[in-house]
């Protein structure tokens, strides 16, 4: 039966499902445990699967994806939460130069099945170090994937895909979207892990977005359509690999297309969607491809976040200069 629940409580039912399902997977990191997370993602695990499944541990990233490489090599399935998005760089050597490289480095004989989670993004005003972007960092590496959920149905059906893959899957959590409901029916067929989805369809333009600016995009889309506008929303779901055919069919269908992301625009992860859709589409467009993203400057402080995040305008600003053309 399906049940209408936040992306928190989503997620948790998710790794809930996975720990009954297989002893070998566990949930680790700073506290997951006693606290159930600061998010309270993982709320309760601990109680129910023990110490020995959900694992409080010490403050230090770079230990806890070393760790997880470790047991990966025993035959577990390792969950590690980075508490927050700014605190995954002391593990960012252990992720990028061990986690992404065993399955090429011993030749495909060695797996690494782990899921690193990662709150990310703005919108929920916090200190510095709490609300980075960091997605295009991790989707320049071979050798990892990079998803991230727009709602609950599928934070839910994509963290179970992510734990069962034989591949490190970087799966970022929109922090801002954790409170957002929407129904989850533990018994459906999921999407591919990295399938784009067509979320509102549309004729004249296409937003591409992943994460956070989903939401954002459904309601530029509201806005447009009262101006007679009819835009497709395109919800990219994954980052790497990218499903670009599907951006394509929608780019071929609008002529148009506008990306949008809370990172930086400046070599950020819409900067590769534009060149590859301008190689696939040149004949198609009517316009060049657009992006809206952050600045590329620090992430300021909180009372200035709303100034610094795409809004609304920014985004139909966007789509008034391409339908221009």
């Amino acid at each position: 039966m399906a049940e209408k629940m936040a992306m928190a409580k989503a997620i948790n039912e998710s790794l809930r499902r996975a720990l009954d399902a297989d002893p070998k997977v566990l949930v680790m990191g700073e506290d997951v445990g006693k606290l159930g997370g600061v998010f309270r993602v993982t709320d309760g695990l601990q109680k129910d699967f023990g110490e020995s499944r959900v694992i409080d541990t010490p403050l230090a990233e770079s230990g806890i994806v070393g760790t997880a490489i470790g047991l990966a090599l025993r035959g577990y399935r390792p969950v590690v939460e980075i508490q927050f998005d700014g605190f995954v760089f002391p593990a960012y050597d252990q992720i990028v130069t061990q986690l992404a490289k065993m399955h090429a480095r011993s030749l495909g004989k060695v797996k690494l099945p782990v899921v690193v989670r990662i709150p990310y993004g703005g919108g929920i005003g916090a200190v510095e170090h709490h609300s980075e972007s960091p997605e295009a960092l991790f989707a320049h590496v071979a050798g990892l994937k990079v998803v991230s959920p727009s709602n609950s149905s599928d934070a839910y059906w994509m963290m179970q895909q992510a734990i069962q893959s034989d591949d490190p899957v970087i799966y970022f959590e929109p922090k801002r979207r954790y409170w957002d409901k929407a129904e989850v029916d533990p018994e459906a067929i999921p999407a591919p892990l990295h399938k784009a989805r067509v979320v509102r369809e549309g004729t004249d333009l296409t937003l591409a977005a992943y994460g956070p600016m989903v939401k954002l995009c459904q309601e530029a889309a509201d806005a447009a359509a009262e101006e007679g506008k009819s835009l497709e929303v395109l919800d990219l779901r994954s980052v790497s690999p990218l499903d670009f055919d599907s951006v394509q069919a929608s780019v071929e269908k609008t002529r148009r297309l506008v990306v949008v992301h809370e990172a930086p625009v400046f070599f950020g992860s819409g900067a590769e969607i534009a060149a590859r859709i301008t190689e696939r589409c040149f004949y198609h467009l009517e316009a060049p491809v657009l992006r809206v993203g952050g600045y590329h400057a620090p992430y300021p402080p909180a009372r200035l976040e709303e100034t610094y995040l795409p809004d609304l305008d920014r985004v139909l600003d966007a789509v008034d200069r391409s339908l221009a053309y």
